[in-house]
């Protein structure tokens, strides 16, 4: 698919991040976009963004409020944007919502731990279910899903659990390579990509915390700071010491420094995903970050999770040790 000009594309989490550059660029090669996201409010930028950029004739952007950990959300938002763009075809799936968190089987919940595994995996799942008569629909089309780095490499680093964000990102993964036989079996006429970025700057690490709690406000509550106090206790740091507006702060700083120095950002990796659908790549690595990771644990995958692997990566990276 050369060309992105009159197709239709549905875009998951479009309301910030790599969604919302996603929407942007397709929008403006003149591809129609349905996207949906939990925040009306960030979907509402994205289509402030998109006509300060200036839509083509004949593209269009309409914005879906659902979770895509939600069949019945899903369902409701592939009928909207069926009626909204007057179509039964769609010619590009995005499945790129994700959230964070639930990191420990053992000390983070199950509630938080399945929540991030039902968006991150759930998410790209259904999202295929659900938009899979559509794309059969088309003369040619292409599924996106958005894994990540954590999906080749499942750790953060050795202080730091990450189970239900890298056994979510594992199983896009896999899913994404088992259609490709899938589809040339059964829909050759539809193509996969698997994408997984490395280190971009998007909100994730905010918004992740408004999903969790389901409050769109950037100040803690009481069970927010008993969170992070806890995350940041396994990570071996005494905590006792550190007031509540101290925690606050760090919480914001965490925020902002992997938004806002993060080595790629979000427009530039949307840039490169688009680029790996029109040459048909269905592995696309985004950012030289996950380039060398790609690398580092294809060379010693048995060290992969030793603490003198950690420091090599880190070091080849450019990540700051105790995070990235």
């Amino acid at each position: 698919m050369q060309d992105f000009a009159g197709k239709i594309a549905v875009v998951t989490g479009g309301g910030t991040g790599m969604g919302r550059e996603l929407a942007r660029q397709l929008i403006a090669e003149g591809c129609s976009v349905a996207m949906c996201d939990v925040s009306t409010r960030n979907m509402a930028e994205t289509i402030a963004l998109c006509e300060a950029d200036g839509v083509p004739q004949g593209a269009r952007i309409t914005a879906h409020q659902a979770d895509v950990s939600d069949e019945g959300q899903l369902i409701a938002f592939r009928d909207a944007a069926a009626v909204a763009h007057d179509t039964d075809k769609i010619h590009l799936l995005f499945n790129n919502a994700g959230i964070g968190g639930g990191g420990s089987m053992i000390a983070d919940s199950r509630e938080e731990w399945e929540r991030t595994f039902n968006v991150c995996w759930g998410g790209v799942y259904l999202g295929v279910r659900t938009f899979l008569p559509m794309l059969q629909a088309a003369d040619q089309a292409h599924i996106v899903n958005t894994s990540s780095v954590n999906g080749f490499w499942a750790s953060l680093g050795p202080s730091v659990s990450h189970t239900s964000y890298a056994a979510a990102k594992f199983a896009v993964k896999g899913f994404s390579e088992a259609l490709i036989t899938d589809l040339a079996l059964n829909a050759p006429h539809i193509k996969v990509s698997v994408v997984m970025p490395g280190h971009i700057g998007t909100s994730i690490v905010a918004n992740s915390r408004k999903v969790m709690t389901g409050r769109d406000e950037d100040t803690l509550s009481e069970d927010d700071l008993a969170r992070a106090r806890a995350r940041i206790a396994r990570m071996g740091i005494d905590v006792t010491q550190i007031a509540d507006d101290a925690l606050q702060a760090m919480v914001a700083e965490q925020a902002r420094r992997f938004l806002e120095e993060a080595p790629m950002t979000a427009a530039a990796a949307a840039t490169v995903i688009l680029d790996g659908v029109k040459a048909d790549r269905w592995r696309i690595l985004v950012g030289e970050d996950a380039h060398k990771m790609d690398t580092l644990v294809r060379k010693d995958p048995e060290a992969a999770y030793s603490p003198e692997f950690f420091a090599v990566l880190a070091t080849e990276v450019g990540w700051r040790l105790g995070g990235s």
